[in-house]
């Protein structure tokens, strides 16, 4: 039997299906933990996914979009220039290719070394580079972040740095099927993140945590940016 294969107007219906079940499940989360709609920015995780599909989110809306590895978002990025997406680097920084994420991207979200803001701040030659830590809240030795105890130090150094604008914490918590499992982890981001608000800029307003499978409780607990792939886009073929 012949597998379908849905065409460019099905697969336009569905995306724009699951971004508006998105945008009322977010609005719902927000309700139900008495916050503000307005105050949770959602950030389409697009790696692995076609310029195609990232031009036809963005027909409905969306602007922010995360990536991972640099040189497979760099075909998009140039692409898709003409819509005037907002690029957000959120896998792990790698040293040599410091240059290109600061050239090409207007954000960072996982930096966890002062090496790594260094080699940004001499690579950035446009408006200052919007940046967050990546904090390792679990401890996990197999995952990037700095330990909690460190942030402060990071901190104080990448304030010293002109063309970085220092915005915030991300953090990725164990997985797990279970999305409670993820509370502990967010609540201790949104506590360091109110314990470092007195030694930062006016900037500092972004709590980058939540996924697909647990952005509800990440809301519940301070988020200010969730990260979607799946929902957004389904499952990866």
């Amino acid at each position: 039997m012949t597998q379908s294969i849905a065409s460019p107007n099905d697969r336009s219906s569905l995306i724009e299906d699951r971004y508006s079940s998105v945008l009322e499940a977010l609005k719902r989360c927000a309700v139900r933990a008495r916050r503000n709609p307005n105050d949770i920015g959602l950030l389409a995780v697009s790696k692995t996914r076609t310029i195609d599909e990232i031009r036809t989110l963005a027909s409905f809306g969306q602007v922010d979009f995360g990536e991972n590895y640099v040189v497979d978002a760099l075909p998009k990025i140039r692409e898709l220039v003409p819509l005037g997406l907002t690029w957000h680097f959120v896998g792990t920084v790698q040293s040599n290719k410091t240059k290109l994420i600061a050239q090409h991207f207007d954000w960072v979200h996982s930096i966890d070394r002062t090496s790594v803001a260094r080699r940004l701040n001499e690579s950035r030659h446009n408006e200052p580079l919007n940046v967050c830590i990546q904090v390792n809240v679990d401890d996990e030795p197999q995952k990037s972040g700095i330990r909690k105890a460190e942030a402060a130090d990071l901190v104080e150094n990448i304030q010293e740095l002109p063309r970085l604008r220092l915005r915030g914490l991300m953090s990725i918590p164990k997985v797990d099927s279970d999305p409670e499992v993820s509370r502990t982890a967010f609540s201790t981001l949104y506590e360091l993140f109110h314990e470092l608000r007195p030694s930062v800029s006016e900037y500092w307003d972004t709590l980058s945590m939540g996924m697909t499978s647990d952005y509800e409780v990440a809301i519940q607990e301070g988020a200010t940016l969730v990260r979607l792939g799946t929902a957004l886009f389904g499952p990866r073929a």
